[in-house]
């Protein structure tokens, strides 16, 4: 059984509290023109691990940006609204001045490549200590051993002897440690992870991994977490999304989403790369290509590839509907929970208003 299960069959998962990010309606345009992110919304809760999947250029490295405020050079938030309950802000309205009282003390981020990310002519301890000063407001003497104490704290064996060492004299999942203490230094709310492990040997990814676990069963950390392995969303996270084209195609808990998914490109990212490393056999792709980024298309932006598709999918836009489980689905034919087939369901939700519950 795994880590995850066990956990949730022994009842010992504390339960969620308030959200503490609440993405609505997120517009993100690309230098090429057009939409790369159309109309993205979820939450993140107290305590909760939310994963957000989909295949390279699907916009889930855009959204988490816009989250953080560092979209690259030429992309901007074009509408909608990123917004922190606790105080009722809007993110996405924020100066340079005022996301430096964000970043780092309400939100924290680990990237896929840590060395990029640290100075190489200053030893990882200044680092973290340098950020605990300026973030935290800690005198000299106290960063240095609050940084010791965080170095201990993420695993690293030796925290006096890593706080004096480079970047290059690091490995990779040192270099992680490193960052991930950095980014909690100043204990925020959320913790965003884009790729955080994928260029991680499986091991050092199992240990990263249970690093996060460990942060939000002792701080009610929140996590963010970006990745487009399904097996990790499946040991890891609550409740998962799922982005394709720019668009969320589908939501819910991450063991029924996982176990039977509703939408046609949820389907086939399962087919492609099973959660169950036992039933990995041959290399398998889904046919076809992903849109451009900012395309517009005048349906199911994924109807090209679907093996379900019909005329009616093409022909105007296709809102997400609510299951009777609860889950969501960008899909005029999702399959339900209790397993009817597409052509049951299509055939319910054809007598339905657009936008109405399927």
């Amino acid at each position: 059984m795994s880590v995850r299960a066990e956990r949730e069959t022994k009842g010992s998962r504390r339960p969620f509290g308030e959200a503490v990010l609440e993405v609505e309606e997120l517009d993100v345009t690309v230098p090429e023109g057009g939409r790369a992110v159309r109309g993205v919304s979820f939450t993140v809760a107290d305590g909760e691990s939310v994963g957000l999947v989909g295949e390279s250029g699907s916009g889930k490295s855009l959204t988490c940006r816009s989250v953080l405020g560092v979209l690259p050079p030429g992309c901007a938030v074009a509408g909608g609204r990123v917004g922190l309950p606790a105080s009722g802000a809007d993110l996405t309205t924020y100066t340079r001045g005022q996301w430096n009282a964000v970043r780092g003390r309400v939100i924290g981020a680990v990237f896929q490549d840590p060395a990029s990310y640290l100075n190489p002519s200053l030893t990882v301890g200044h680092q973290l200590a340098e950020a605990l000063r300026v973030t935290g407001g800690l005198p000299r003497a106290a960063a240095r051993a609050r940084a010791v104490e965080l170095f201990d704290a993420v695993g690293l064996r030796e925290p006096a002897d890593v706080f004096r060492r480079y970047p290059h004299e690091l490995s990779g999942g040192m270099l992680q440690r490193v960052l991930i203490a950095t980014a909690v230094s100043c204990e925020p709310r959320l913790l965003v992870a884009d790729e955080a492990t994928t260029a991680l040997d499986v091991v050092v990814q199992a240990e990263i991994l249970e690093l996060f676990q460990r942060l939000r069963e002792d701080g009610g950390l929140a996590l963010l977490l970006v990745t487009h392995d399904l097996a990790v969303v499946a040991e890891n996270c609550d409740r998962v999304l799922v982005m394709y084209a720019g668009e969320i195609v589908e939501e819910g808990p991450t063991a029924r989403v996982l176990a039977a998914p509703a939408h046609p490109y949820t389907e086939a990212l399962l087919r492609v790369a099973s959660v169950d490393p036992a039933d990995r056999r041959d290399l398998a792709v889904i046919p076809g290509r992903p849109p451009r980024a900012g395309a517009d298309l005048p349906g199911c932006r994924f109807a090209e590839r679907c093996a379900y598709a019909e005329p009616r999918c093409t022909a105007g836009p296709v809102a997400l509907r609510t299951l009777p489980d609860g889950r969501t689905a960008r899909c005029l034919r999702p399959v339900s929970a209790d397993g009817q087939d597409r052509g049951h369901v299509a055939n319910a939700a054809a007598h339905q208003p657009e936008g109405a519950t399927a």
